[in-house]
């Protein structure tokens, strides 16, 4: 029975599966995106979150008490630098998960775990509106004679303004 247990354990030992969140942290500090399974995703949001919000924090103390857990100087700096500068203001959500469907093998649900401020792709772009089909005729039909009645009467007065001017030249 799984009385009292209040986290995933992944199918591994204790030791197994602090080794295994400590190197996926570490990638995910190095590399800013990973792509694992979903379980192991949402394990390692909170493995590294906390890990994240210590680091906002910069102390010797905060140092060697990230460090017990992660075991890697690179790392160390990486977290302490742009990381910690990045997510200095935020009060939380360091981490986005986004599923990427199931893998071929044994259909495991696939996820991508990122950091939330290092992604230029969501930062560049504002909040894209969804589009869907009903949206888009609705929006089509409701301007289109709004856009064409305005434009085509300007055209039509300027030729015959500039053909009038012409005329009265000429004569």
């Amino acid at each position: 029975m799984r009385h009292g247990r209040k986290f995933n354990h992944l199918g591994r030992t204790a030791d197994h599966r602090r080794a295994m969140l400590a190197n996926m942290a570490i990638s995910l500090i190095m590399h800013k995106r990973i792509t694992t399974t979903l379980a192991k995703a949402k394990a390692l949001k909170k493995y590294v979150e906390p890990l994240i919000t210590r680091s906002k924090d910069d102390s010797t103390n905060s140092r060697r008490v990230v460090f017990s857990y992660l075991q890697n100087k690179e790392a160390l700096k990486e977290l302490f630098g742009p990381v910690a500068q990045k997510v200095g203001d935020r009060p939380g959500g360091y981490t986005r998960i986004i599923k990427l469907g199931f893998r071929q093998g044994d259909a495991a649900e696939k996820a991508f775990i990122e950091l939330v401020d290092f992604d230029e792709n969501m930062l560049k772009s504002p909040k894209a509106e969804k589009k869907t089909r009903r949206s888009r005729k609705s929006a089509t039909k409701a301007e289109a004679p709004v856009a064409e009645a305005p434009a085509e009467t300007p055209v039509e007065e300027a030729p015959a303004a500039e053909a009038a001017a012409e005329e009265a030249k000429a004569e």
